[in-house]
């Protein structure tokens, strides 16, 4: 099999969450407006030919719900995600050791996480070659469903700082 020569890693929040009363964090449900608007990231996927071949989700229902939004619009080109309760309390360092077990057979990876380590780890990955629009829109704020797409040539175990490309910064909404 012929190695990978870029490689694309998009890190998405999940959709809006609810906060009902007595409901544990990692329990919490997505609002109304999270089901509404989880499926535009899937969408927005498919119509920029993002397919993911690999899904790394956090196992809190808010994420795994967001997963199953964007999986209903991949369709058959979904992948099985692979749920990952260690995402759920990583920091930068945690969720980019997780990145770095991934297989270099992987061209597209997909991981649906929270809110402040995503935001982290994009900045941290980013190199100086990156979309500058995309990196200061990224900074100043990462909403429910922002979705950062980084491209790399490098392998996804080598992956810990400045090495990817940030080309898109996107907030998908229906």
């Amino acid at each position: 099999m012929n190695p990978i020569q870029s490689r694309r890693l998009i890190l998405m929040r999940h959709a809006k969450a609810d906060y009902p009363l007595g409901v544990a964090d990692h329990e919490r449900p997505l609002a109304a407006r999270g089901n509404r608007e989880a499926p535009a990231a899937g969408a927005w996927l498919v119509e920029n030919n993002l397919i993911p071949d690999y899904i790394i989700c956090s196992d809190a229902l808010r994420t795994r719900s967001t997963c199953a939004w964007v999986l209903s619009e991949l369709g058959e080109k979904g992948p099985t995600p692979y749920i990952d309760s260690r995402m759920y309390s990583a920091g930068t360092s945690a969720l980019c050791s997780i990145i770095n077990e991934v297989p270099d057979t992987v061209s597209t990876l997909l991981v649906i996480g929270h809110q402040p380590v995503l935001q982290e780890l994009a900045l941290r990955l980013a190199s100086a070659q990156s979309d500058e629009e995309s990196v200061y829109e990224l900074a100043m704020n990462y909403p429910t469903l922002g979705t950062t797409v980084l491209e790399t040539a490098h392998p996804y175990s080598h992956l810990d700082s400045r090495d990817c490309n940030i080309t898109h910064f996107v907030v998908p909404r229906p």
